[in-house]
């Protein structure tokens, strides 16, 4: 089942796939990857902010990318979470079910330096029958920049 070589988000159906944030087909997009720990416990994204995604302040992130990126991190953590709940292989071949942000509530303790590795963390803390609760931190330079709680919904195959 762990397989933290493979991108939660590459696994998603063809029409789930032009996402700005995340989307592997939106060729002008950011192309956020998400991966499982190896543990399976923790789903984890990287990225580094360009330039361009300034704040009003010089030199850190703008809030709206902090938490877009806590969206498109979160549900596809929540995605892996509940893929791995059900007890399901998962392999390059997977074609793991979508979920969506019901509730996102962001806390930004730190300025986010731009140019910088970020590292998001994402861990389950409810698994139901079609939402799974998430908390997250988002790290730079060893410290916690900003942290979230979101509530994602399953996607239904008609949406």
């Amino acid at each position: 089942m762990k397989n933290n070589k493979i991108a939660i988000q590459d696994t998603y159906g063809e029409r789930f796939q032009y996402c700005w944030g995340c989307g592997p087909k939106n060729e002008e997009g950011m192309h956020l990857k998400s991966y499982p720990s190896e543990s399976g416990e923790e789903c984890i994204c990287k990225v580094v902010p360009e330039s361009k995604f300034t704040g009003g302040v010089p030199a850190n992130l703008f809030g709206g990318m902090i938490a877009m990126i806590f969206d498109c991190h979160g549900t596809a953590s929540a995605a892996w979470f509940k893929h791995r709940d059900k007890g399901l292989d998962y392999n390059e071949d997977t074609v793991i079910g979508r979920f969506i942000t019901a509730r996102l509530e962001v806390d930004f303790k730190k300025p986010v330096p731009m140019d910088k590795e970020v590292t998001v963390v994402a861990r389950a803390e409810e698994i139901g029958e079609r939402k799974v609760i998430l908390t997250m931190e988002m790290e730079a330079e060893g410290e916690i920049r900003a942290k979230a709680k979101m509530v994602a919904v399953g996607v239904k195959d008609n949406m």
